[in-house]
């Protein structure tokens, strides 16, 4: 294991790992380099067990031999080591998951190769919302979802926000980013998915209905927060779908809303 005891925030070893805090300088930094960052040893893990590879790990003193493990197939990726306070320094928080990665991202594949052969399809339009897409992701894979694709505008699922609250299952479900709309639509059609939004529309089938119906390979559509999905994404889709409410509220939160269409749309065994 390459160890690198680092004693200072300002230290350029750490660059990768400064100012996490800060969306807007991780919009410019982690796409131009090629990277994310991965937090705790379960997420790092289940990174590289994607075919992830990283580039380097920070960690206290005290985690060092739970990296060690982690380590193991890349030795050249340096560890640096340091002081719980230089931790904080860096990322605005208390480092209490055991690790942080800088991992390279991998080149996306094209929409065509996730869904061939799909059942369950996840599209996400839109979200800006980290946390959404973290939740989301851990619908999509405790719930047997194939496949997940966002819009080009749709939160970075990547984000060490979004890793961390799927769980990691942004390394287990397979996504790519779609082409804007109708051509998003094209592409899906052409590869024989259903597209279904789930959408507040006059005319829209119940969820429960168009579940009894039990089509063979469905894309589920879910719009942005508060706005929901776009007028091109609705003029796309095959059937809007809703979800019967109770107790005068009219909808769900988008993450909670996809874990009620996928239990409801679940492949059969």
């Amino acid at each position: 294991m390459r160890i690198e005891q680092v004693g200072s925030a300002d230290d350029e070893r750490l660059a990768d790992y400064r100012d996490l805090t800060d969306v807007a300088l991780r919009r410019i930094l982690e796409p131009a380099g090629g990277l994310y960052i991965a937090e705790s040893t379960k997420v790092i893990s289940r990174a590289l067990g994607a075919g992830h590879r990283p580039r380097s790990f920070l960690v206290q003193e005290k985690w060092v031999p739970d990296v060690a493990i982690l380590t193991a197939d890349h030795p050249d990726a340096p560890v640096f080591v340091v002081a719980a306070d230089v931790a904080e320094q860096l990322t605005g928080y208390a480092v209490h998951r055991g690790a942080l990665a800088a991992i390279h991202r991998p080149p996306l594949a094209s929409v065509a190769d996730i869904v061939a052969g799909a059942r369950l399809v996840v599209v996400l339009e839109d979200l800006v919302d980290h946390t959404n897409v973290g939740a989301i992701f851990r619908a999509a894979a405790g719930l047997g979802a194939d496949a997940v694709l966002v819009s080009p505008r749709c939160a970075d699922p990547l984000y060490r926000r979004s890793v961390r609250v799927s769980m990691g299952t942004v390394f287990q479900v397979p996504w790519t980013r779609l082409p804007p709309w109708p051509e998003a639509g094209a592409i899906l059609h052409s590869a024989g998915l259903h597209l279904a939004a789930l959408a507040l529309a006059d005319g829209a089938v119940s969820l429960d209905d168009f579940a009894a119906a039990r089509r063979e390979r469905v894309a589920l559509l879910l719009g942005a927060e508060g706005d929901g999905l776009s007028r091109r994404a609705l003029a796309a889709a095959d059937t809007v779908v809703t979800i019967p409410m109770a107790g005068g509220v009219d909808s769900l939160n988008v993450a909670a809303a996809s874990a009620v269409a996928l239990w409801a749309l679940r492949p059969s065994p």
